[in-house]
């Protein structure tokens, strides 16, 4: 039973090395043998069943050990055969308790890779989103600094077309300004003509009188 035991340690040891330490496909592999083993109906029950004998083992031997304990308080010395009892159990319940604690070490392992595996999964398909989402907002932001582009490209077209409009405006102006002056300026030519005329007017009136004066 020693031999059965230790192989079993053994094989507990090196599959919580390879669940702790990754070495190549072997830590893969002992994962699936464990999901196996947690999912399958007949062999879920077999570990189930094991586990279940080896706790009664350690339960008897740690009885029996505590019970030749009593024995020998009560008596005061123990025999060669108690002695030699007394270790083997104190054996048995190590070798069954480390196996157990093992076992124990191993399926948590297993249950806390599992969800690390998911939680990878997850972040990788997060980090597929948010490129995604990073791919999505820097085309937006290249449409919209083209759009802007094309607006700033709208808006000095329109600032060019503005300040020629002013200064047409302002030649406009000038003309108005220049033939409201000549306007003025003909306006005055016209009266002075207006008043020599009547000045002409009366000197001819006169000079008429005068000639029908002299006749």
């Amino acid at each position: 039973m020693y031999q059965l035991l230790i192989m079993v340690l053994i094989v507990e040891g090196i599959m919580a090395f390879l669940l702790v330490v990754k070495i190549g496909p072997f830590r893969d592999l002992v994962m699936k043998v464990i999901d196996q083993l947690k999912t399958g109906k007949g062999p879920e029950i077999t570990v189930k069943t094991i586990v279940g004998v080896m706790s009664l083992i350690l339960a008897s031997s740690v009885y029996n050990f505590l019970w030749i304990q009593n024995k020998n308080v009560k008596h005061g010395t123990l025999t060669p055969m108690d002695q030699v009892l007394v270790r083997t159990h104190l054996l048995d319940s190590s070798l069954i308790a480390f196996s157990l604690f093992l076992w124990f070490i191993i399926y948590r392992l297993h249950h806390y890779l599992t969800k690390m595996c998911g939680l990878k999964t997850k972040a990788q398909f997060c980090k597929e989103e948010v490129e995604k989402l990073q791919l999505k907002i820097k085309e937006k932001e290249e449409k919209a600094s083209k759009e802007r582009r094309l607006l700033n490209e709208e808006v000095s077209k329109l600032k060019e077309n503005l300040k020629k409009i002013k200064l047409e405006s302002e030649e406009k102006d000038k003309l108005v300004l220049a033939a409201e002056s000549d306007v003025a300026a003909l306006q005055k030519q016209s009266n002075d003509l207006l008043l020599e005329y009547d000045r002409l007017l009366e000197d001819n009136q006169i000079l008429q009188s005068q000639n029908l004066g002299y006749r």
